[in-house]
């Protein structure tokens, strides 16, 4: 073993760990690729060491939990909302996160070893680890946030995802960190790295020299009340922040506006209660169809809605959020815990909210079909996927659960993901921020600070032909890993250390 790489379990585990956290730095809002890239080696160099596949995964646990400790931090947030009730939650909740995360890393890296021994398990971690990111986004409801290949959304290698999706972006991120680990000479596997980021920068580069998706030529407004969240519900505040957003719907415009879109949950009082303040949305709008969230009650359960007004001030039709945040909306066995006190965060009942039928078109009057999304069901690939193409995504959301630090621009991130791998235009209206237009590129038009106050006309972006992404799915990386994992088995066995 070489005498300046770490020796012993707790010196590699140290080593691992920070070498992890620093691969985070890629994640918004720091985009630090060229961190990520050089932190991702040193984990595979610490694996090319490891002399069992016990150790193998060590390494790969607790490169993993320093990951997913910094990537993820803001996980803490949503429990400082109401300290008295759930402060005491938030250290574990970090904790359990990064750590159980990590555990998909060690088995990547466990299997690598087991398979490869410590000649060939590098070349197996490399597919391996981009296909546990991939089930990470299913197991358990799946939580598809802080993939490694979303270290290129603030970059032209986005583009890359209107290929393949974030697990091309993933695969491309751990062949390039690899490369150098993998080939004989440093030296070589450094520019055989720099060749294949290079070309994944300059193909990026490449597309955005495109020409741009037609213009829709209509002209949207989104809604930014800027609520806290801990006085969101708050009687003595709701009033006020209701009619901020009366008050900002209301503004003249430069041009006709052809829709109006509130964020999440934006109306605090029940939708089966809410004549007087529908009413008074339609006639804000002057005559706009308006788009805004709030709380319904179908077959007895609270739904998280998206509502839809017409030009006339009447419900069009509404959308019910179908993939809830497990312990935020809802709690297994909800009913039984609420008599324990314990309770969903966002839950209005024991049980938390129902769910909605799952992903579906809404038609917007005078403006097109819209894929309606809540929160972070856009998180998720596989909920972007509908029978019929829309014109647009639409996504309302309330960031305020996501503190100030780092959550709310990783969730916008994903929302330029989002658009790449579909080639469609996104709006998205947040509560606290941050409200954006972003075109079918992911490039982000126009945006709001976060926790401020606002709204912004803009152009509605136009949508691109549909992507190979939204053809091929997430089979033909699925194929591609399986073909790696084939040439990692027949390759020699005797590579150099």
């Amino acid at each position: 073993m070489r005498t300046w790489l770490p020796e012993g379990r707790a010196a590699t585990a140290l080593a691992a760990f920070v070498l992890g956290a620093a691969a985070a730095l890629g994640q918004a809002p720091w985009n630090f690729w060229w961190i990520s890239l050089p932190a991702l080696a040193g984990v595979f160099l610490l694996l090319r060491e490891a002399q069992s596949w016990q150790r193998a995964a060590w390494v790969g646990w607790t490169a993993g939990a320093g990951y997913f400790a910094l990537a993820l931090f803001w996980i803490i947030e949503p429990f400082l909302v109401d300290i008295p009730r759930h402060g005491w939650m938030a250290p574990f909740a970090l904790f359990f996160v990064s750590t159980g995360f990590a555990l998909f890393w060690g088995l990547a890296f466990g299997v690598a070893h087991w398979r490869g021994g410590r000649a060939r398990q590098v070349l197996f971690a490399v597919p391996l680890l981009c296909a546990v990111e991939l089930i990470r986004g299913l197991i358990l409801t799946g939580f598809p946030w802080a993939m490694i290949g979303h270290i290129w959304t603030d970059h032209p290698a986005l583009q890359l995802a209107a290929l393949g999706g974030a697990g091309l972006l993933t695969l491309f991120t751990l062949a390039i960190s690899a490369l150098p680990i993998l080939v004989g000479r440093p030296a070589i596997g450094v520019a055989f790295a720099a060749f294949l980021l290079a070309g994944g920068w300059g193909y990026g580069a490449a597309v955005l020299a495109r020409p741009d998706a037609p213009a829709t030529g209509k002209t949207v407004r989104l809604v930014q009340p800027n609520a806290s969240q801990h006085l969101k519900w708050d009687p003595a505040h709701a009033g006020k922040f209701f009619e901020r957003q009366l008050a900002m719907t209301r503004e003249p415009a430069d041009t006709e506006i052809d829709l109006i879109i509130w964020p999440e949950t934006s109306l605090a009082t029940r939708l089966d209660q809410a004549e007087v303040a529908i009413q008074a949305i339609a006639d804000a709008a002057q005559g706009a169809p308006v788009i805004f969230g709030g709380n319904d009650v179908v077959d007895g359960t609270y739904r998280n809605t998206m509502v839809s007004l017409n030009g006339a001030g009447d419900r069009a039709d509404s959308y019910y959020k179908h993939h809830l945040v497990p312990f935020g909306e809802y709690v297994p066995l909800g009913d039984l815990l609420a008599t324990f006190g314990i309770s969903g965060m966002a839950a209005r009942d024991g049980a938390g909210y129902g769910t909605g039928p799952g992903p579906q078109l809404i038609e917007i009057e005078g403006v097109g079909r819209a894929l309606p999304l809540i929160c972070y069901e856009l998180i998720f690939p596989r909920h972007l996927r509908t029978a019929e193409r829309p014109d647009f995504i639409l996504q309302i959301t309330n960031d305020a659960w996501f503190g100030n630090i780092s959550g709310p621009y990783q969730h916008l991130a994903q929302a330029r993901l989002r658009a790449v791998e579909q080639g469609l235009g996104l709006v998205r209206a947040a509560n606290t921020g941050i409200t954006a237009a972003i075109d079918a590129r992911g490039r982000v038009l126009r945006e709001t600070p976060l926790n401020e106050a606002g709204f912004l006309d803009t152009d509605l972006p136009g949508a691109l032909p549909p992507t190979l992404y939204t053809k091929v799915q997430d089979w033909a990386i699925a194929v591609i890993l399986l073909v790696l994992l084939i040439v990692a088995t027949a390759a020699p066995k005797r590579l150099r250390d």
